[in-house]
């Protein structure tokens, strides 16, 4: 029986860890859960899991549950809140799938007590790649990838050396505006941006998948993860979304990890590595798919890929300023103020500000955050 904290326990991820956590009671118990303020679901997920902690973003929302379930569990708020739970909960797994820089002090908290960290919280690396990869080191943390591109990565590594390591394709669906020229996206409608093709996911990182910040988000935690250069890790447009990532090996052989799009797949194999459990809750028929077609990416049109790759060349904090500024951005273009096109000026404006500094610690990232946070709000008021 692995006990589970899951903070993000609404959005899809979650949601998905959840489905497994039910489908296999004997193997899994949900022992924490956070959310953002969707209490209301909350409230049927401490029905259901009976866990003895949760936290909820907003201080008022808190109390509310307090109000609703009563003595069921204890309920905290904020970052605070996150901090607390990953610090002194019961649990062997943290599956942090919040979204944005708010995961990265309790994904620290949790590396301290050794535990395993299932991560789909990606701007967790982006911000503190090598800070998170050196914690783990030192207090001997497993860190999984949950993201099904790094996920795929991760399994077609298994029993590789690194040095046997050509290249990693990342493989990318173009998200909704692949067939699109850069000029007919200067007035697209946030519905049509948050319209993609494959996946079903929350609104901030499905406008990531539509500016292809998402994948150049993943270039550099792929970078952190598998330790290659960034001209070893490639991006390729693959619309069907059924390769999630390839390795290409120094003999020329390409390995692949394949099936239908599902998150529910790459969180099990986080919660289950090293074994593999049976599941029936995906299926993948590739006489249906029938076929599997492969692109360059257009970087003129996606500002953000490039954006994400001089953000690694740059190093020490400008991951950092790239990954506040996008949150700001896409922020802003989901409340109506910027439109889509803006979303790659705002973070070019920010990472032209804002000095990067190397060697930072997590002060240094927090502060580095607020600062870049702080300008665009000023800029773009």
């Amino acid at each position: 029986m692995k006990k589970i904290l899951l903070l993000g326990s609404t959005g899809s991820i979650g949601l998905s860890t959840l489905e497994i956590v039910r489908s296999m009671p004997e193997r899994f118990k949900i022992t924490g859960l956070s959310v953002n303020n969707n209490i209301a679901a909350l409230e049927e997920q401490i029905k259901e899991f009976k866990p003895s902690c949760v936290v909820v973003t907003n201080q008022s929302d808190a109390e509310e549950l307090k109000r609703r379930i009563g003595s069921s569990c204890e309920v905290l708020s904020g970052i605070n809140g996150l901090i607390r739970i990953t610090r002194e909960a019961d649990y062997d797994i943290l599956l942090s799938a919040i979204v944005g820089f708010a995961g990265l002090r309790p994904t620290i908290e949790a590396i301290k007590r050794k535990k395993r960290i299932a991560l789909a919280n990606k701007e967790t690396l982006v911000v503190a790649g090598e800070l998170i990869l050196n914690l783990c080191h030192e207090y001997n943390s497993e860190l999984i990838p949950v993201d099904s591109e790094h996920s795929a990565i991760f399994q077609c590594l298994v029993g590789e050396s690194n040095n046997s390591i050509n290249k990693l394709i990342l493989t990318a669906s173009g998200g909704p505006f692949l067939n699109k020229e850069k000029k007919e996206l200067e007035n697209v409608l946030l519905a049509e941006a948050l319209n993609h093709p494959n996946w079903k996911m929350g609104n901030k990182i499905t406008i990531d998948s539509a500016t292809m910040m998402n994948k150049g988000l993943e270039v550099i935690e792929a970078f952190w993860l598998f330790k290659l250069p960034k001209n070893k890790i490639e991006v390729v447009i693959h619309p069907q979304s059924i390769i999630h990532s390839m390795v290409e090996f120094i003999d020329g052989s390409i390995k692949a990890q394949l099936s239908t799009p599902d998150m529910k797949l790459p969180v099990l194999y986080a919660l289950s590595y090293p074994e593999r459990y049976s599941f029936e809750g995906v299926t993948t028929d590739l006489k249906k798919i029938g076929r599997l077609t492969f692109f360059e990416p257009n970087f003129n049109k996606f500002e953000c890929l490039n954006l994400a790759y001089d953000a690694i060349e740059e190093g020490g904090t400008a991951p950092c300023i790239l990954n506040a500024a996008n949150e700001i951005a896409v922020e802003k273009f989901l409340s109506g103020k910027i439109k889509f096109l803006q979303i790659p000026e705002l973070i070019k404006a920010a990472l032209n500000k804002i000095a990067s500094t190397r060697n930072a610690d997590l002060d240094l990232l927090v502060k580095c955050d607020f600062e870049t946070r702080e300008f665009l709000n000023k800029k773009y008021s």
